[in-house]
């Protein structure tokens, strides 16, 4: 795995990097590696506190943790430990669902340990028509719903996008890159 460790108001010194990539080099033992899978931590330092970012980028599908914490070593454990939570739970999806076994040939689940969800079926299931719309329009609908996301088609370009409550503040925009006919 490729490593790469950036800093924000921060430096990264050797010795910061060097325990940055010992602690992820525990998560080596689920992918199967090759020079495809790269391992992005971004550290941010605030006046009080840090947050890291961990960023996993294999060929089909990407994982990330986010924490926040007083201690900056501390915040790297508990984003190892989300991490490996979702190889968890991703492995037990795959268990599940022959159908979404292909998202997994980067992984080696046989060294995942097992999970038991407590609740991960779905409850509900919703069908929408996509009305034509901004940005604008879709963050007010999403507002004036209380929802932190809303799908809406793109009157711009005619894609399928969703807006979004960001954790930091603001909003995002995620646009599906094939377009409708």
């Amino acid at each position: 795995m490729k490593y790469q460790v950036i800093g924000k108001n921060i430096e990264v010194t050797d010795s910061i990097r060097a325990e940055i990539e010992r602690k992820l080099s525990r998560m080596d033992k689920f992918f199967f590696i090759d020079d495809d899978v790269l391992c992005r931590a971004v550290v941010r330092s605030y006046k009080v506190g840090a947050k890291v970012e961990i960023t996993i980028f294999t060929k089909e599908m990407d994982l990330r943790a986010e924490v926040k914490n007083d201690d900056l070593y501390a915040a790297f454990d508990l984003a190892i430990d989300k991490l490996e939570g979702q190889m968890r739970k991703l492995k037990t999806r795959m268990d599940r669902s022959k159908a979404a076994a292909s998202l997994g040939k980067s992984f080696a689940f046989e060294n995942v340990e097992e999970f038991e969800p407590e609740n991960d079926e779905i409850v509900r299931t919703k069908s929408i028509y996509l009305n034509p719309m901004t940005i604008d329009e879709a963050i007010t609908r999403m507002e004036a719903l209380g929802h932190s996301f809303f799908v809406y088609l793109d009157s711009d370009d005619d894609r399928i996008s969703v807006a979004y409550k960001r954790f930091d503040g603001g909003y995002g925009v995620i646009q599906a890159e094939n377009q409708l006919k």
